[in-house]
Formats: C-alpha cells, sequence, structure tokens
C-alpha cells in the first residue's frame, strides 16, 4: 500500500526573487487509485490544488481523462461479480474495516480539508470530518439490517446490486458527500468509480488509503481525479457504467441526464437549492433568526442546503434585520487554521468573483437595500478568497439574489403580508431542496412544511436525521440518499416468479401450454 502523504505547506519566508527551496515545492502525484494499486495516470496536463486561504499551491495531480475513465472502469466491471456475490455480512465487515481506518485518520482528513477547502480548523474536524464517519457508520448499520429479499405471493422479490456505480462529488463538503453515496454503493454490492472535484481532491487520496488498509478485492473501489468536462464525460458514458450518482450544480446535473439518457443510465442527482427559512407571524422571531444566521453561514454559505433567503413578516422586518445584525456581530471571519474563526476564504478565485458578482448585482437590482456587509474584502484579509458576509433587506422574490443559488454567505430578508404569499415565495424558485419554517405551535409548523415543494424541510429546530430520505424536488434533484432510500439507490429490483400448483403444470398467460400439439392447419405466424 502506498502512504499517502501531503505535507503542510511551509511558511516561505524567501525574499522576493530568490530561487525556490526544494521543501517548499507542494508535492507532484502523478498517479490515481485503480484496480487496487496506485496507477501512474496517463494524463498530459497537470491540476493544481490552491489553498483558498493563502492563494498558494498545495499540490499537483494528473489531469486525469478517457483513459484512465476506461481503466477504471474496467477495472471496476471486472471486480463486480465477485463483489456481488460476496456474502452481506462480508461485505458489512469490510466496510466496517473502512470506517475504522477513517476514523484513525480523523485529525488528518480534518487537516486536509482545512487546507483545500478553507474550512475553519473546529468545523472540519467535528462536522466535515465528525458527521463523515456517522454518516458511513449508519450506512453500514442500515445495510446489516435491510430485507434484500421477501416473498409477495408465489413471487421472491430479490434487491440486487445495480452494477458498476460511478460517483461523482463536489469540493464543498467533500469527504460527507462522499461517503454518503460510495459506502451504500459498496454495501448494496456495486462496484465503485469515485470522480472527486478537481479542486478539492487531497482527502479523497487519503480516504483510498483508508479502503486500501481495509483490504478490499482489487477494483472494487477506484479513484481517479479529473476534471468534470473531461473526466467525468467519460466516466458518465463508459458503456460499463450501470448508475451515475452526482452532487453538484443544477447545471452539471442537466448535462449528466444528457449524456446518460443515450444508454438510458440510472442517473442519481443531488443539485443545488434557494431554500426558505419561513418565520411565521406566531414564532419566537429571535430564535429563529439566530438558528437561521448560523445555518447561512455554515462553510461560508458553500452548501446546497443553506437557507439563504428569510422570509418575516412584513412589520417585524426592521426587527429581524437588528437580530440578524447582532447575530452576526458574534462571527469571526478569518484564518481557518486559528481556532477562533468561524468563517473561512470561498473556495477559490472563481467563487471568489461569482459571489462578489451577486452582491453587486444585489446592489443594483430590484430595489434592495444592502444592510450588511456588500463587495469587497474584509478588513485586513488582502490575501486569500474572503468575503465580507452580507445581508440584503427589502428583496424582491423574482430578483436574481432570491432566485438563483450564490453559494456564499449572503442572506436576502424578504417581507410578506401573509401565510398564503409567504407559501408562494418559498415554493417560487425553481429549486425544491431544503426548507425551515418557524412557529409558536409545532402543528402550525408542520401543516405549513407539508405545503412547502422540498424534499427537507426543518420544523421548529427539527435536527438533521441521517435515517431519512435526502433529496430534492424540481431542479434539485433525482433520487433520495441517506438510510433505506439511499442504499437502494444502488439496488436493482427482481421478481422471480416460483412455481405453483401440481409439478409440470403451467399457469399464467400462456398462448398454449407447454409441449401442447400445435394444429396442423393452425397459420404460424413467428412474427
Amino acid at each position: 500500500m502506498t502512504v499517502l502523504t501531503v505535507p503542510p505547506l511551509p511558511q516561505d519566508s524567501r525574499p522576493p526573487g530568490a530561487a525556490p527551496d526544494a521543501a517548499l515545492l507542494p508535492p507532484r502525484y502523478t498517479d490515481q487509485w485503480i484496480d487496487g494499486a496506485w496507477v501512474a495516470s496517463d494524463a498530459e496536463g497537470r491540476l493544481v490544488v490552491t489553498d483558498p486561504s493563502t492563494e498558494r499551491p498545495l499540490a499537483t495531480v494528473p489531469a486525469g481523462a478517457a483513459r484512465d475513465a476506461d481503466r477504471a472502469a474496467r477495472a471496476a466491471a471486472a471486480a463486480f461479480e465477485g463483489w456481488a456475490a460476496t456474502p452481506l455480512r462480508e461485505r458489512v465487515g469490510l466496510l466496517r474495516r473502512v470506517v475504522g481506518a477513517m476514523e484513525a485518520r480523523a485529525d488528518r482528513f480534518a487537516e486536509i480539508i482545512t487546507a483545500e477547502v478553507g474550512a475553519p480548523a473546529r468545523m472540519a474536524r467535528h462536522t466535515h470530518v465528525g458527521l463523515s464517519l456517522g454518516m458511513a457508520a449508519h450506512c453500514v448499520e442500515t445495510a446489516a439490517s435491510h430485507t434484500f429479499e421477501e416473498r409477495v405471493g408465489h413471487s421472491l422479490v430479490v434487491r440486487e446490486p445495480a452494477g458498476v456505480a460511478a460517483c461523482v462529488t463536489p469540493w464543498n463538503t467533500p469527504l460527507l458527500l462522499t461517503v454518503q453515496k460510495i459506502v451504500p454503493a459498496l454495501l448494496a454490492g456495486c462496484t465503485v468509480v469515485h470522480k472527486p472535484s478537481e479542486i478539492t481532491p487531497l482527502h479523497a487520496r487519503l480516504l483510498a488509503e483508508a479502503v486500501a488498509e481495509a483490504d478490499l478485492p482489487p477494483g472494487v473501489f477506484n479513484m481517479v481525479v479529473g476534471t468534470g468536462a473531461d473526466l467525468g464525460t467519460a466516466l458518465v458514458t463508459h458503456p460499463l457504467v450501470d448508475v451515475v450518482s452526482l452532487t453538484g450544480s443544477t447545471r452539471a446535473g442537466r448535462e449528466v441526464s444528457a449524456l446518460g439518457a443515450d444508454r438510458i443510465k440510472r442517473v442519481h442527482l443531488e443539485l443545488g437549492g434557494k431554500n426558505a427559512s419561513l418565520v411565521l407571524d406566531d414564532a419566537d422571531l429571535a430564535s429563529a433568526v439566530a438558528a437561521t444566521v448560523d445555518q447561512m453561514l455554515f462553510n461560508t454559505g458553500q452548501t446546497c442546503l443553506q437557507w439563504s433567503r428569510l422570509l418575516v413578516p412584513r412589520d417585524r422586518q426592521d426587527e429581524a434585520l437588528q437580530l440578524v445584525a447582532e447575530a452576526m456581530a458574534g462571527y469571526v471571519t478569518g484564518d481557518p487554521r486559528d481556532p477562533a474563526t468561524d468563517l473561512g476564504p470561498l473556495v477559490s478565485a472563481a467563487a471568489h468573483e461569482r459571489v462578489t458578482a451577486y452582491v453587486r448585482r444585489g446592489t443594483e437590482e430590484g430595489g434592495a437595500r444592502l444592510v450588511l456587509g456588500g463587495p469587497g474584502r474584509p478588513a485586513g484579509l488582502d490575501t486569500g478568497y474572503y468575503v465580507r458576509p452580507t445581508v440584503f433587506a427589502d428583496v424582491d422574490p423574482l430578483t436574481t439574489i432570491a432566485q438563483e443559488e450564490i453559494f456564499g454567505p449572503v442572506l436576502s430578508v424578504i417581507p410578506y403580508d401573509d401565510e398564503e404569499q409567504a407559501v408562494r415565495i418559498v415554493n417560487g424558485t425553481r429549486y425544491g431542496l431544503h426548507g425551515a419554517v418557524w412557529s409558536g405551535d409545532d402543528a402550525r409548523a408542520a401543516r405549513v412544511a407539508r405545503r412547502f415543494r422540498s424534499g427537507l424541510v426543518d420544523v421548529n429546530g427539527g435536527q438533521f436525521n441521517p435515517a431519512a430520505p435526502f433529496g430534492g424536488f424540481k431542479q434539485s434533484g433525482i433520487g433520495r440518499e441517506c438510510g433505506t432510500a439511499g442504499l437502494e439507490a444502488f439496488l436493482e429490483t427482481k421478481s422471480m416468479q416460483l412455481p405453483q400448483g401440481a409439478p409440470g403444470q403451467v399457469v399464467g398467460p400462456r398462448l398454449r401450454a407447454t409441449g401442447a400439439a400445435r394444429p396442423a392447419d393452425t397459420e404460424r405466424n413467428d412474427g
């Protein structure tokens, strides 16, 4: 087993123009994890992984393309029959070993996620990594108790592995969204080709090391790095790939759907969101606002579940804005390695440009009031992809900042006049992933939550449940992850009609009984 080392980048104290110190050069990786080994990539291009807090390179990785995809898919296909036939108890045991190997690397995972995502150290360890380990362990126990066969009358209904699964994962909460796919896929009996985001691939190398330590058979799990346009396209269209599971943008989801349609592939999509936190007129406004701000700022706003729209009664908007300002004053933006930091940088220069452009558009369109933040960097943070947490008030629900996923720490406060209007605003985007409703009456909150066209709704602060299905309505996705639904996403259903009645008796719709003589004067039609 090749051991991964991603050393911390030393502080460069060289004077300008001095020759580079070899110890300061970032690691150069040239291999992909294919068929149980680190295999040299044929890729000609290189991808630079950048620390978003310093704008300095962390490592370079191969820009894998069609050849790497083909080798990984062939390895997974060759391993599929044996892995699918492996008894469930053995697959469960092996995946428990994977979880154990991940736990042993928890601190290293957190360090890498801080470095490549920019997640604050506390959040990286306790949320990015801690939640990932909990999710992985829960997936294992879900599979261990799952019913893969059942009798339905005289039929035996069996759920079998769907085949080779290409799991394409994003950069924002990379480890969590990876285990949420690959662990149930492997438990289901599928073999996997994992393509992490090329922006944050280093955690995936450490995950491959954990899988190797658990001694899964060669080819059962493969990991290749490259861009979505090249490597991702090659995987989605590969004839040996049976299932594609993508978490990413709605734009990426459209492209994957179109590519998979040609071969009628099974495609699962977990896409974007423009999620609303609806505060009803009888809610505890202070509690609802504090919870909304905290959730909105998680991961510097870079999550599909973000509550980026706060809906409040019109006559309480000023009070809500004061509460928002008070809540946001308690969050510190800065170096993600500083234990005091709550918000790190955005992940990349492109993300910084995109969020800044949305903030500028918010100041120019639709009459919204900028009440906190705005374009530009926070004071004293001139290096790194930092943005100012921003709040707009009096936001027209049809304007760009209220309709499009910004993926940054930007909150649109939208006033409403009555419950009916509020629900129309909640449902008035092309997305339907997540939401929240707050009321002094749990029953009322639940009743309103039923009217959300969203796959997940938090009612009065209800907590995330890894056993419950997770996914979106409308352009927020197709299919569900987590719990039993997440396991069944990688299973096919087969009905086996078992014999009944006397031996040799033919039952069910038949043109004629087996073995019956054909009348001589019957016209033959084999068409």
